[in-house]
């Protein structure tokens, strides 16, 4: 067990669930979710009144979301970003969300203008500030990290909540992963891995989230664009596998609600969350849900199946999800988080659809890029 860091947390904080050491060889809509503005005075009185909070990011997909959220449960915000796009720009807006919603959003959200990567002009301009919470967005490797992590006890931090990923999970025979599963310290995501254990030696009052795949309005990753391209276009959907391999989905707005959760308890410290719907999918029942979405008849649906080694794609990628079975049980949060999972593959399907796709298809901003299928495909 690691020495208590500054805060007096060891690095096993309980016997629930602890995160593992690094081995180091019915929808709502898509604007401000009701529920949050209906909960919020329960919710402080728990917490303890309003918490003055430091996102690194907040303003792409899954930080903006955050952001919204915390506000709406009468939080303060302010991002630490480098200041590419500035509050107020309309490229902010959340679908759905009113003008006088955003302005109001706006008027209470501040920015430090920053490089995160950059340790030395990060300890700088957060130097003498003071913050509740720090949510670290962005953090890919350790040295995004550490430097934040170390200045956090003089900034009087209460928690530090990290978005780590549930790729950093060994492949396993058995399924779902749960928190306390090994970690792959040949994963991609190894960074996060490194972060985690980074914090448990710090001793920090800590949370790690690890969101599976994480789908909605504002994706930056276009992964429910790639289904939804080929079947307006009236395309056969080309399936890796056998097309039974299940994976995990998680509806942005729902990772955003767990996380604002995180704070607003003391039972989250020194605990890990894996965020996702309550189900896995197949493959195949990703490109039927999708069809369902748009208003098609899933069962019309043409799907190809072949095989991945049959093929030198490049540097091109063929599919958006890794061919295997990839998934989570989101249980521990549902059970220990004021946190409900409010949408369903279904619900959620359908607000990424009209809220998200069919924007961008009346823009002209899809790409069309059907390199890979015809190669399946013999085009």
């Amino acid at each position: 067990m690691a020495a208590a860091g500054a805060w007096g947390v060891t690095a096993a904080v309980a016997g629930r669930d602890r995160m593992p050491r690094l081995n180091r060889s019915a929808p709502r809509p898509a604007a401000m979710p009701a529920a949050s503005t209906r909960r919020e005075g329960a919710r402080m009185a728990a917490a303890g009144g309003p918490q003055r909070c430091l996102v690194i990011g907040g303003t792409r997909f899954s930080g903006l979301y955050l952001v919204q959220e915390l506000l709406a449960r009468g939080h303060e915000v302010v991002m630490y970003n480098r200041g590419n796009t500035p509050i107020g720009d309309p490229k902010l807006m959340i679908p759905g969300e009113s003008q006088a919603d955003f302005d109001a959003r706006n008027a209470r959200t501040s920015v430090i203008v920053g490089d995160r990567t950059n340790g030395e002009e990060l300890r700088d301009k957060l130097a003498g500030l003071k913050f509740d919470a720090i949510f670290d967005n962005n953090g890919r490797s350790l040295e995004d990290s550490a430097p934040l992590v170390d200045a956090a006890a003089d900034m009087g931090v209460k928690h530090y909540v990290y978005m780590s990923s549930a790729g950093v999970y060994l492949k396993s025979d058995v399924m779902p992963h749960v928190e306390g599963d090994p970690t792959d310290p040949k994963s991609r995501h190894l960074g996060k891995a490194q972060t985690e254990a980074y914090m448990v030696d710090a001793g920090i009052p800590y949370t790690s989230i690890r969101p599976t795949y994480i789908y909605g309005a504002m994706n930056y990753n276009p992964l429910e664009q790639w289904f939804f391209e080929r079947l307006a276009a009236g395309r056969p959907v080309c399936v890796p596998g056998h097309g039974a391999h299940l994976t995990g989905l998680g509806h942005v707005r729902d990772l955003a609600t767990a996380m604002a959760a995180t704070i607003e308890t003391d039972a989250s410290v020194g605990q890990v969350y894996n965020i996702q719907d309550r189900h896995a999918v197949t493959f195949d029942g990703v490109v039927r849900t999708a069809a369902t979405a748009m208003g098609m008849d899933p069962a019309a649906v043409e799907l190809v199946h072949y095989n991945p080694k049959d093929f030198d794609f490049g540097k091109n990628k063929a599919f958006p999800f890794r061919p295997q079975h990839f998934f989570t049980s989101p249980n521990k949060g549902l059970r220990e988080l004021d946190w409900t999972i409010q949408y369903d593959l279904a619900s959620g399907w359908k607000d990424a659809y009209e809220n998200d796709f069919v924007p961008k298809q009346a823009q002209g901003k899809l790409k069309n890029d059907w390199v890979t299928d015809d190669m399946v495909l013999g085009r």
